[in-house]
């Protein structure tokens, strides 16, 4: 007998483009899941070869508009269209990623008996922390959930401290994961104790902290390179502060790079350096760079160690001066390089998408099974 596909609505309320952690993750994380009809929603423009993650894409038509006067008529209104969209589709489970932010409210309002799944990535945690309108959202969602999904204990914890601990039997931790299977790694690992060829890749903003990275090169023991690729509205301060410390010729900038091009050119690195400051829910970049063969040198935030395993060295967040430190530890031990580096491949096997994926769909089957008895 054939068992009949899990229907699963969810969405992302933002260009349906892999541009965002977020959305590359959906992607890869549906297109891997097995038995089950995905519908989600997203926003326009679409990138046509996005679509095929998914088995129904379907474009939001509600304005758009972000936390203000107009909120909560935004939301009412995105309500609306949602459930005439959970109508029309009759979901056995919804998804709510990005809990606590417009689109997850509306599923919550308008799910009536079909669960709701509730996942965290970062952003809406962060928002959380620094408003009590955007705290109490996230409230109502975790409030209307059967599980809330988080990808470490570290931030489980976080989101429970931020709730005021009512929904911790709800918390459920699923680590992220990529599509291992793509990965390549350099054919002959760098030899000697030259200058390193460090990446970073993220948004340029200021949690990110990339400026830790660039001043903490003007004073390693070795004139180390960095390249740093991504956008945001940092990037022009970011290479004045490069320009001022004498480091033109050793930071480079090149702009945002689609998943397959900058997977093309991690093997191409020595180490990935990771300067997040704040809040970073998983950090799939961490990963990424792993999969590729990269020792990463990185922030020492709750969750990522235990992310990285033995697979890093780890500085004080916002210290220039710790991670130069770790920068001249890393370039002057070659053999600790060696054994980093296969660390990291071995501990980026604990990471492919298929087994997120494949428990992400066991706990949503065993909570329309509950919701049926």
């Amino acid at each position: 007998m054939t068992t009949k596909p899990l229907r699963i609505l969810t969405g992302i309320n933002r260009t349906a483009a892999p541009l965002s952690g977020s959305t590359i993750l959906a992607s890869d994380l549906y297109g891997a899941m097995p038995c089950v009809h995905t519908t989600f929603l997203g926003r326009a423009p679409v990138n046509p070869a996005w679509e095929t993650a998914f088995d129904r894409l379907i474009i939001l038509s509600t304005r758009k508009r972000p936390q203000g006067p107009e909120f909560s008529l935004y939301v009412d209104e995105l309500t609306r269209e949602v459930g005439t969209l959970i109508e029309e589709c009759r979901p056995d489970a919804i998804h709510a990623h990005h809990f606590g932010f417009a689109l997850s409210l509306a599923f919550t309002r308008t799910a009536g008996s079909v669960p709701v799944i509730a996942i965290a990535h970062g952003p809406e945690v962060m928002a959380a922390e620094r408003s009590a309108s955007e705290r109490a959202g996230l409230s109502e969602v975790a409030a209307a959930s059967s599980a809330i999904v988080v990808p470490t204990s570290a931030f489980a914890d976080r989101i429970d401290r931020l709730t005021g601990r009512r929904f911790t039997d709800r918390l459920t931790v699923i680590p992220w994961g990529i599509p291992l299977n793509d990965a390549r790694v350099r054919d002959q690992p760098p030899t000697g104790t030259r200058p390193l060829s460090l990446v970073h890749a993220g948004r340029l903003d200021d949690n990110k902290c990339t400026i830790t990275a660039i001043e903490a090169l003007a004073s390693t023991d070795q004139p180390h390179h960095l390249t740093v690729i991504g956008e945001g509205s940092l990037r022009e301060y970011l290479e004045q502060r490069a320009a001022e410390l004498g480091l033109r010729d050793r930071v480079h900038f090149h702009p945002f790079l689609p998943r397959a091009e900058l997977w093309h050119r991690l093997p191409d690195f020595d180490a990935f350096v990771f300067t997040t400051r704040g809040i970073e829910a998983f950090g799939l970049v961490l990963v990424e760079a792993q999969a590729h063969g990269l020792p990463v040198v990185y922030s020492d935030l709750p969750g990522v160690g235990e992310i990285l395993g033995n697979a890093g060295i780890p500085f004080t967040p916002g210290d220039p001066r710790s991670l130069a430190v770790a920068l001249n530890e890393l370039g002057r031990d070659f053999h600790r390089r060696e054994a980093l580096i296969e660390e990291a491949r071995h501990n980026a096997r604990r990471y492919d998408i298929t087994n997120a994926s494949r428990r992400l769909r066991e706990l949503t089957f065993r909570k329309t099974e509950a919701k049926n008895t």
